[in-house]
């Protein structure tokens, strides 16, 4: 199956040097290249991508605008979005998160590593950067006090989803879950897809934020876990 990617971004050099490095993948094509978010909205309507990668800072119509209005969509499927920033701590990507986005990275990536984040996203996998995600939660999900539909979630989670969720947050995929917990990785991704519609979430990262905003996990957590 061939991994189909939608570039937006407002540098021309950049998308041409991510096209690049895409393009020269088996498994991967871009599919389409914008220069801002009004122009993302509407290329990811004509092309339906199964990942984007969005600038956050963009003319006009800004990357969290456009996930959000891409994310809305009744057709959206199974895009998935992955933010692109300058900065490692940046208000607008905790947005972007909460908007349903999969994830963020950091402009100065490396080539590999930009490449197995697509794949991982593409395939419904874990959050990207755990590390450097983690840094931007400590600094805004304790600022913020979780959601009503959160907080009654919470509530219909059993011991094991507790735990489950508790994981997710500390940045674990669903193979580590599996072993930390001695359970089959169809078992543990069961349990993340339960815990997921019980807080009526869509996104592995909205997890990682819902945990950390009710407490089940804290910044010296994260750290620990990795």
């Amino acid at each position: 199956m061939t991994i189909r990617v939608l570039l937006a971004d407002d540098q021309a050099l950049l998308r041409s040097t991510l096209a690049l490095v895409i393009d020269r993948e088996p498994d991967m094509e871009v599919v389409g290249e914008a220069g801002d978010g009004e122009e993302a909205v509407a290329l990811a309507e004509r092309h339906r991508p199964d990942v984007v990668l969005m600038d956050i800072r963009m003319p006009g119509t800004d990357g969290l605008e456009a996930t959000t209005r891409i994310l809305a969509r009744e057709h959206a499927g199974d895009v998935r979005v992955i933010m692109l920033t300058t900065f490692e701590l940046d208000e607008y990507v905790l947005g972007a998160l909460r908007a349903g986005a999969s994830g963020f990275l950091l402009k100065g990536v490396k080539p590999a590593d930009l490449l197995d984040a697509i794949r991982l996203v593409a395939a419904g996998d874990a959050l990207l950067a755990p590390s450097v995600t983690r840094r931007l939660l400590e600094r805004f999900a304790a600022l913020r006090e979780p959601g009503h539909a959160v907080r009654q979630g919470l509530e219909e989670l059993t011991p094991r989803e507790l735990e489950v969720l508790t994981l997710v947050g500390s940045g674990l995929t669903n193979l580590e879950i599996a072993e930390r917990l001695v359970l089959s990785p169809s078992t543990a991704k069961t349990h993340v897809n339960r815990v997921m519609m019980k807080l009526a979430v869509h996104e592995r990262a909205q997890l990682v934020i819902a945990a950390y905003e009710s407490g089940l996990v804290t910044p010296a957590d994260g750290r620990r876990a990795r």
